[in-house]
């Protein structure tokens, strides 16, 4: 069973403000979204921040790369002005700051672990870590529907870092992301302990679906903007995917089919 939102709330609050920010999620939660999925890289002094690309350019200005800069400076950076200049100012948010804000708002996470290359393990280890002492309180009780529903779900395209978040956070959920579905699927999501398979709305068919579906895993797919798309997934039996198109898209679709 998928005890998690339907509708995530892509990088935050999709097309409404700058990615992987806390505006972001203050978004989302204003538009109604109980779910939001995240990129988590590790600065260079080993603390995990929101960010999706290893190198600067795009969302914070300038050259160089995330692990080169302590998180201190990074946090220091404007990783809004892209967006627009109502978000000027808007700093690079570490992800136990953003794991406290969806932890107090009632916010489910869909957190990527997105390790530069080389980092792989380090940045599943420290990802599983930091959530673990954040969600001690709702990992030491008795696992229970309502429960299992607050704890973020740690998913990565990386083996290494599964197996390393696996390791420092056992009892944390996992999910394997793929682009397209491979051959051996089952063994990578047993290798790793996941309980949810996400990968690519445009490489999913219905009997793929299907088959994830009678291996009892959970089924999310990234990302989809298209509402006709949108329901033809769930009458595939998709658990739940994340969307830009939050004016599209809204946090009860699933409910208004």
């Amino acid at each position: 069973m998928w005890p998690y939102p339907k509708i995530v709330a892509h990088r935050g609050a999709g097309s409404l403000a700058p990615e992987n920010t806390l505006a972001a999620m203050r978004y989302a939660r204003k538009h109604g979204f109980r779910g939001v999925e995240f990129d988590v890289m590790l600065a260079a002094d080993g603390v995990p921040i929101l960010m999706h690309d290893p190198q600067f350019g795009r969302t914070v200005a300038g050259t160089g790369s995330v692990n080169q800069h302590a998180a201190a400076q990074l946090q220091k950076m404007d990783a809004g002005a892209w967006f627009g200049p109502h978000f000027a100012g808007e700093p690079v948010p570490g992800f136990e700051e953003i794991a406290h804000f969806c932890r107090a708002s009632d916010i489910w996470m869909n957190v990527e672990i997105k390790p530069a290359p080389g980092c792989e393990a380090a940045t599943g280890e420290a990802v599983a870590r930091h959530a673990g002492r954040i969600f001690a309180a709702e990992l030491q009780t008795a696992p229970t529907a309502q429960s299992a529903a607050r704890l973020p779900l740690l998913s990565s395209f990386s083996i290494e870092a599964l197996l390393a978040a696996k390791a420092a956070a056992p009892t944390m959920p996992r999910a394997l992301l793929v682009d397209a579905l491979p051959a051996d699927w089952q063994a990578r999501c047993g290798q790793v302990g996941a309980g949810a398979l996400h990968l690519n709305h445009k490489a999913l068919t219905a009997e793929a679906a299907l088959a994830v579906k009678q291996a009892g895993l959970g089924l999310f797919c990234y990302t989809v903007n298209d509402p006709v798309r949108a329901r033809l997934l769930l009458s595939w039996g998709v658990d739940g995917f994340c969307t830009d198109r939050l004016d599209l898209i809204g946090p009860d679709f699933a409910d208004a089919r």
